[in-house]
């Protein structure tokens, strides 16, 4: 059986993967996990997301189907925060005979969870479909994230990665967390490129540690599970109630969607974009930097590079128009927010300046007008200014956000084989 759950969590509390933890071990009394368990990020652009818009999923070998539904369904019931108005808990049960002929429409519904935008009714009219077993509270909006990731269970050619979780005693929840800032730090160093995102180098933060008032003391992602592992075994902190490791599509980039039009871009979607700069980029109010684009059928759109993305700014602030890019990003009222960019090609551009004496090389001073230039020193003249290709800061690439801005989803260079590590790193 697979067992999807969503939605229990809210931004005063409560999280859907400590929940997926605890069950993974109280449901061993039924019967055996058979697969990792999952954590999947669903649209990240969707409004009425609690937090990182997780969906977890949870496979058994069991003889006792009822007990276990009754038992998640009674522990969803007691642990989500039901209080909270944007709490909308759902349960999905795929029964092994019901595996195979799910696996390719719950495929593609977790595909396009990722996406695109799914409203509950979608969601409900599949469970019918299939015949599947499903508890919905509230509004039931959760169906759509626990239906999911039983797609994600079902269907296990997707990129991944891992994170290894571990959670506070309950009786520190929502209290500061006590974690040894320096020993994040030496064990990114000795782990990483294996895992990432842990620490920021370049602005010096801790990335791992929330700050939420959820049960989550840090979370360690990497490419291989063993050293998500290790890396967490090497940092001190306060006495903690449990850890667990997920494989994830956290940074897999799988919420991009390919256009090459602006015209069919819309709201609440992700998106990689082959364009041209337009617009000097401008640095308005609170430090975001602000610049157009448009497409090769010369449809124009605002992108943004906002302040938390920190030094890619001074990146941004380097295109002129003319260079020819590709972005990536979420489109947001009308506006690309940016998570990252490849400079694909730059204009040349040039300023005219005093020649240089071919005798003391040093810049000649304008002998009248309309009388060249000249030397006083060296006696030396030229007729003109001369024309000199004007040095850029940037270089063809791809870059990205530092850490700290990125998204759950967004795909780190380091995993990126064609990446370019050059003048802007994220490290």
């Amino acid at each position: 059986m697979i067992i999807g759950i969503d939605d229990t969590d809210s931004r005063d509390g409560m999280c859907t993967t400590y929940l997926c933890s605890l069950l993974s071990e109280e449901l061993e009394r039924y019967g055996k996990i058979t697969d990792d368990l999952l954590l999947i990020r669903l649209n990240p652009t969707v409004p009425y997301k609690t937090r990182g818009n997780a969906a977890v999923a949870i496979a058994i070998d069991t003889d006792a189907p009822d007990m276990v539904k009754k038992h998640v369904t009674e522990r969803v019931r007691t642990l989500a925060c039901l209080e909270n108005d944007t709490t909308n808990p759902g349960i999905v049960f795929v029964s092994d005979e019901m595996s195979e002929l799910s696996r390719n429409p719950l495929g593609l519904f977790f595909k396009k969870a990722v996406k695109e935008i799914i409203t509950v009714n979608e969601a409900e009219e599949l469970i019918r479909k299939l015949n599947l077993q499903s508890k919905g509270f509230k509004n039931r909006r959760g169906l759509i994230g626990a239906l999911a990731a039983c797609g994600a269970m079902l269907n296990s050619g997707w990129d991944h990665t891992y994170e290894y979780i571990t959670y506070r005693k309950q009786e520190k929840w929502g209290s500061p967390r006590m974690v040894d800032s320096s020993s994040i730090f030496s064990a990114d160093k000795k782990t990483y490129p294996m895992t990432w995102d842990n620490v920021d180098i370049l602005n010096q933060q801790v990335v791992c540690v929330p700050r939420s008032p959820d049960p989550v003391l840090y979370g360690i992602r990497g490419s291989v599970q063993e050293e998500v592992i290790r890396c967490a075994s090497m940092i001190r902190s306060e006495p903690f109630e449990r850890s667990a490791l997920y494989k994830t599509n956290q940074g897999t980039d799988m919420h991009i969607i390919q256009e090459d039009s602006i015209s069919q871009m819309q709201d609440m979607h992700s998106y990689s974009l082959m364009c041209t700069v337009i617009s000097v980029p401008e640095t308005i109010q609170g430090g975001h930097v602000i610049f157009s684009v448009s497409d090769k059928h010369d449809h124009e759109l605002k992108c943004a590079a906002y302040e938390p993305t920190k030094n890619f700014r001074e990146l941004v602030r380097e295109l002129i128009p003319g260079d020819v890019i590709r972005i990536y990003g979420s489109m947001i009222n009308g506006t690309l927010n940016t998570e990252k960019l490849e400079i694909i090609s730059m204009i040349q551009t040039y300023e005219y300046k005093n020649p240089a004496c071919p005798v003391c090389h040093k810049s000649m001073e304008s002998a009248g007008k309309g009388q060249g230039y000249r030397c006083r020193k060296c006696r030396t003249q030229a007729e003109s200014k001369i024309q000199v290709e004007i040095c850029r800061n940037i270089h063809p690439g791809l870059y990205e956000v530092p850490p700290c801005a990125r998204r759950h989803l967004a795909k780190p260079l380091i995993r990126d084989k064609n990446s370019s590590l050059s003048l802007f790193p994220s490290r």
